[in-house]
């Protein structure tokens, strides 16, 4: 997968758990759970749909990196090249 595939992959995941929130004007840069009022229950579905349908363990060490989108880019990339 692209980045921009995976990215769009996300944005999927995220509306599907969180379908008032709005992934169109979110600053790649910022924190998600500001951005978004993510919860923790959020993140951790939104780590298990990656689990369910990428095969992706996201080791609970490694949730800080993917505080933003950026860093959640950057952290599934290498994970998610050969999708």
């Amino acid at each position: 997968m692209t980045r921009a595939e995976i990215q769009s992959a996300l944005i999927d995941i995220i509306n599907n758990i969180l379908p008032e929130g709005d992934c169109s004007g979110i600053d790649p840069a910022g924190k998600l759970r500001d951005q978004l009022e993510l919860d923790s229950m959020d993140f951790l579905d939104i780590v298990m749909e990656l689990r369910k349908q990428y095969k992706v363990q996201i080791p609970e060490a490694d949730y800080p990196q993917m505080a933003t989108m950026n860093g959640c880019l950057d952290y599934l990339e290498p994970k998610m090249k050969d999708l």
